[in-house]
């Protein structure tokens, strides 16, 4: 709807971040409860800081330039980058080879010390392609009934591909800093989709 109006006005007052093998869909089906919409293949990657979740998308624009004019009269648009950056509190098996850039969490002597584990940092970086989903929730209020409104952001191909420095220290919880890059499938499909349930939407 076109004007101002406050009911579309959008908080961010708490979300969740899942991530998946490449390719997985994102759920479609709103039932007020995320954990039985995001069951199939998706894994919560639990507490994140307060910051939230940082969206950016930048595109790259080449101007082409005329004899006989001094503006652009054409641009080419020469790249594409869109990523999520934020910082997960939680350490897991999901989590650190998330941060780390893939493998997997071991037990090397699950039978003398089961309560042991290790991850195995690789030596060189290999290509760690994920889904990645973003969920947060808001109340839309109209004419004094107020409505929950939730949105999904949703990368199908993407990767870390920035990782910050990890701080560990006496009067702070350690994070796991990461910038999540999307990757276009090479065949026409979207680079990232949004899914919303919201009635601000719906054409007159």
């Amino acid at each position: 709807m076109a004007g101002n109006n406050t009911s579309e006005i959008r908080v961010a007052g708490t979300g969740r971040l899942y991530v998946a093998d490449a390719d997985t869909p994102v759920p479609t089906t709103f039932s007020g409860d995320p954990a039985t919409d995001w069951a199939t293949g998706w894994k919560d990657l639990g507490f994140t800081t307060s910051d939230g979740v940082v969206f950016s998308k930048k595109d790259k624009v080449e101007p082409v330039d005329s004899w006989q004019a001094v503006s652009p009269v054409h641009f080419l648009y020469s790249d594409r980058d869109l990523t999520l950056k934020f910082h997960l509190l939680q350490f897991n098996e999901d989590t650190l080879p998330f941060f780390m850039g893939g493998g997997a969490v071991s037990q090397p002597d699950a039978a003398g010390n089961p309560d042991v584990y290790q991850y195995d940092v690789p030596d060189r970086a290999f290509p760690d392609v994920r889904a990645l989903g973003l969920e947060f929730t808001d109340v839309q209020t109209i004419s004094g009934t107020s409505t929950p409104v939730t949105y999904r952001f949703h990368i199908a191909r993407g990767q870390v591909t920035a990782s910050d420095d990890m701080k560990l220290a006496r009067k702070a919880a350690a994070q796991l800093g990461v910038t999540f890059t999307a990757m276009s499938a090479g065949d026409g499909s979207a680079l990232a989709s949004f899914v919303m349930k919201d009635k601000s939407y719906a054409t007159a």
